[in-house]
Parts: C-alpha cells; structure tokens; sequence
C-alpha cells in the first residue's frame, strides 16, 4: 500500500487521514471522527465499547477496519483502527450526533478534492494555504511553512537514496538536526512549547522556522556531496547541516540581544510580537 498521510480539519479539529494511492481512497482515523461526532472526553473508550457492540450485533461492515501506524500526539506511530468512507458513513448511523449531516458533507468535500487535486497537484498547495489562515496564521508564515514542507521532502528524498530508513531513522536523524542548531531534540524543543498533539514546526516563529529550513537545507546539500552509505555517515551529514544554521542563530542572537528559540507558538508570536522584543512565555 501506497501511503500519503495528511491531517485534515473538521471546524477546526484534527482528523488524522491517510490516502492510499493504490486503492484511491482516504481511510480516517475512527477515534478522531468519534471525538468530533460525540465530542467525547474519552473517544477511544466509547469507539471500543462502540466496536463491541456493533461486533456482537453482526455488523462486520462496520468493525472488519484496516489497522495503519498513525502519528499519535507524542510524536510516536502506533497502529489505529481506520476506516474508508463507506465504513465511516456507516458509522455514523451508529453514533447519535447533531454533527452527522455536516460531517457526511465533509467527507464528500475531502474526496472531491483529493480527485481534483490528482488532476491539478496547485490544488493541494492552495488548500493547505486555506487550512493555514483558518487556523489564524500570517501570510508571511504561510509562504515560509510552505516552503519548508518543500525542503523537507527533498532532505527525506536523500535519506531515502542512502538507506535511511522511514520511522525510527527519519526522528534519529531528525532529532540530531533539532540538536545541532536549536539545542533541543524534537521532544525536548515540544516541551519547551508547550506542545502536546500540535505539530512542532506549525508552532515554530517566523525565525525559527526559517533556522530549520536553513538545517535542513544545509544537510540535504552536505548529503548530495558526501554520498554517505551508512546511518552514522548520515548523522554526520544532519549534525553538520544543523550546525549550519546553529551558526547563523548565534549570529542573530548577539545581534539583536534575544533568544531565537521562544515558548510562543507561531500564531501568539504573530500576534503579540509588534513592537517588543521581551516576548511573552506560552501559556499552558
């Protein structure tokens, strides 16, 4: 199976999805589309009593899902129930939810577009600029964000091209860059923000962001020219790649008398950032 994983936003929360390029069809998470039908504190609890129930009732349509690793809110994969549209609409017969309607016409909305965005791949670009200004990001950070999503595919492509493999290498290696330039690995730099389920570099500055891109720039280049054949000589590509742009923040930082690596978000920066440079500490 062919795998693009991408999290789409039903009034504003997170539903994480995988499109299967073989098949043609998304799978959705079930725990995140029971949370946003019943709204529930626990909507793995209720999906497994639900599960259960529907198994003891005969309605195999419903609980014969598929299983995929998806990315869970520490950062990790782990294997969760998905289904396909089909399941997902018989689902929802099964759970009460003022939300029903709307959702089935979500579901249609999301599988119109992955078609039309199979014909036009601008389409994809233009959706994820939609979803971004929902969620209250500026212009400047969209163009930056989009952007960086560009690098780190061309970075992962050169893992890719000399034996990296996806998974547990792709956050070594990850975690190394963080490192080098930051000082932070991923979990610790998530910590420091505050973050739980929240997408690490969705929260990054304008500055911090531009920093990672540089990172990550700096060891796709170092990759390409070194032409590793293990995972050390890859680490020694990333850790040279971040101390790039750990360079560059020290310079900045003696320059304008501040730390680059701040506990605000993306979006509190944006909007609290004019004219002070004492920014203030996340809230959790």
């Amino acid at each position: 199976m062919s795998q693009q994983e991408a999290v789409k936003l039903f009034e504003q929360t997170k539903i994480r999805t995988v499109w299967d390029e073989d098949q043609e069809k998304w799978f959705f998470s079930i725990v995140d589309v029971i949370a946003v039908l019943t709204e529930s504190a626990n909507p793995r609890t209720y999906w497994k009593v639900l599960k259960n129930r529907l198994a003891k009732e005969g309605n195999e349509s419903v609980t014969n899902c598929n299983q995929l690793k998806l990315q869970a809110a520490d950062g990790k994969k782990y294997l969760t129930d998905v289904a396909d549209t089909e399941q997902i609409l018989r689902l929802i017969q099964s759970v009460p939810s003022k939300k029903a309607e709307p959702f089935k016409l979500w579901l249609a909305r999301v599988g119109q577009e992955r078609l039309n965005q199979l014909q036009d791949p601008e389409l994809s670009i233009q959706q994820a600029l939609r979803d971004y200004k929902r969620l209250g990001y500026s212009d400047n950070w969209i163009n930056q964000r989009l952007k960086s999503i560009e690098i780190r595919k061309d970075l992962t492509d050169q893992w890719d091209k000399h034996g990296v493999q996806e998974g547990q290498e792709y956050a070594t290696l990850t975690d190394i860059i963080y490192q080098a330039w930051s000082g932070k690995t991923a979990r610790e730099y998530k910590k420091f923000k505050g973050l739980k389920k929240e997408n690490l570099r969705d929260n990054m500055t304008n500055e911090e962001l531009v920093l990672n891109m540089l990172a990550e720039l700096s060891a796709t280049s170092i990759t390409k020219a070194r032409d590793p054949k293990t995972l050390d000589e890859n680490k020694q590509c990333a850790a040279e790649g971040g101390n790039v742009a750990r360079v560059a923040r020290q310079e900045l930082e003696s320059k304008t008398g501040r730390e680059v690596v701040s506990q605000l978000s993306a979006k509190r920066f944006f909007e609290g950032q004019e004219p002070k440079l004492d920014l203030p500490e996340e809230e959790n």
